[in-house]
């Protein structure tokens, strides 16, 4: 084994302890946004007994392990949401970093990722998007603006080329055909990725929405809201790592030979 390989390995085994960190803060955000609690202030505890959580309480992974997903002083379940957040974040960012190389543009979309994670499981539930993550990735989509001035066209014109199509559908409808956060959602992820990416996202996101939410009626049998956030934020994250390669390969379809 190289040295090169060995600081790889390691720089990735960093990478997913502070991946599955941040998950576990995703957690905290995915319980109490909808809420309209405290992210911040409140003390983590018990959703059965109200038993404040202490640090050891708190690690990643390894607490719910060792405590078998069990309470410790009411021994109540709790929920394999927060194993499943804390892994997915950390295995996501690890991809981000594969796929993308270690630079700024990783960085953001790590945060994006996250932000992406609490919005789905958010908006499955709900059925509604916080505003405030929409806010999120429009400021991650600023900093990766002013780092690549070059292409600001690019981006701006991201921020609008969606988004402004999916408006005129929801003032068509009256609101049925998607929610405004949705919208906001198209707005905020083309400013941060671009004009042909969030095109990409959007044709992904319905795609993938079709399928599984179409899986899903038939099999429990009943009918299901059809919450977009998660099937476009999968489109989203998708084509922010691969959409350069997928457009290449769709022009080169219409490329003589």
């Amino acid at each position: 084994m190289t040295i090169e390989v060995l600081l790889d390995i390691i720089l990735y085994v960093f990478v997913f302890l502070f991946g599955i960190v941040i998950g576990s803060f995703l957690n905290v955000c995915i319980l109490r946004i909808p809420a309209g609690e405290s992210i911040v202030t409140d003390r983590s505890h018990c959703m059965s007994c109200g038993y404040q959580l202490e640090w050891y309480d708190l690690l990643p992974l390894f607490s719910y392990l060792f405590l078998g997903g069990r309470c410790r002083k009411c021994k109540a379940h709790i929920s394999v949401q927060y194993p499943v957040v804390e892994a997915a974040n950390g295995v996501l960012w690890i991809l981000v970093f594969m796929v993308n190389g270690f630079n700024y543009d990783s960085a953001l979309y790590c945060l994006m990722t996250s932000a992406l994670l609490v919005l789905s499981v958010i908006d499955f539930r709900t059925q509604e998007i916080p505003f405030g993550i929409n806010i999120f990735i429009l400021t991650l989509g600023l900093i990766h603006l002013v780092l690549h001035l070059n292409d600001w066209a690019l981006y701006v014109i991201g921020l609008l080329s969606v988004s402004a199509v999916l408006e005129l559908l929801v003032l068509a409808s009256k609101g049925r055909a998607m929610g405004g956060g949705d919208v906001k959602l198209m707005a905020a992820a083309g400013f941060l990725d671009g004009w042909k990416n969030i095109v990409l996202a959007l044709i992904l996101g319905c795609i993938l929405g079709s399928v599984i939410h179409s899986i899903r009626m038939k099999l429990s049998g009943e009918d299901h809201v059809l919450a977009m956030g998660p099937y476009l934020s999968a489109g989203i994250f998708i084509a922010a790592l691969w959409g350069d390669v997928f457009v290449h390969w769709y022009l080169g379809m219409f490329t003589p030979m």
